[in-house]
């Protein structure tokens, strides 16, 4: 996991945006799975498909993310609510590649930058780890989120890895060079 002082924020503060952003902690772990499971219910992303609310890991992502060449940041609301989070991996197979992993917001988080502001923050720290490029799978049933990875200039690619993520069936790609 990225332990250094710029990965607290790597983005300058916009007071317009909601919540502070900070690296997941082991105290994120159950607020954390719990708005995963959530948000997974609402859009129809059930276990049974292969989603991310199907990780036998959920309940203990600050664990997996302080893995090498990981990290996972959260924003929260003034009382330390968690608004949403997502993170990133390597890619096994694939040098240079990261995967923009389980990003999540709040229903009440939606439609205000907050997306674009995490995806940015894991872009830029990425590219402060060495990776050349952000891969992602997503699905039609989250239009929200497609549409953002495409205004931040995500392209269709080939799938990658073995995510086992097997109903997410758009594969993005961005460059960070």
């Amino acid at each position: 996991m990225i332990e250094t002082p710029e990965s607290r924020s790597a983005l300058p503060p916009d007071d317009s945006l909601p919540g502070r952003m900070t690296l997941l902690e082991p105290r994120h772990n159950a607020p954390l799975a719990a708005l995963i499971r959530a948000v997974s219910a609402e859009y129809g992303l059930t276990a049974d498909k292969g989603f991310s609310v199907a990780d036998p890991s959920l309940d203990r992502l600050s664990e997996v993310y302080r893995q090498q060449g990981a990290g996972y940041w959260v924003l929260e609301d003034d009382s330390g609510g968690l608004l949403g989070g997502a993170g990133l991996g390597p890619v096994a197979g694939c040098d240079g590649v990261c995967e923009l992993q389980k990003m999540y917001l709040a229903a009440s988080a939606r439609g205000m930058g907050a997306g674009r502001r995490l995806a940015l923050q894991v872009c830029q720290q990425a590219r402060l780890l060495g990776y050349r490029y952000c891969y992602l799978e997503t699905t039609a049933l989250l239009p929200e989120a497609l549409a953002l990875y495409q205004k931040l200039g995500f392209e269709p690619c080939e799938r990658l890895g073995n995510t086992g993520h097997n109903d997410c069936e758009i594969p993005l790609m961005l460059p960070l060079l």
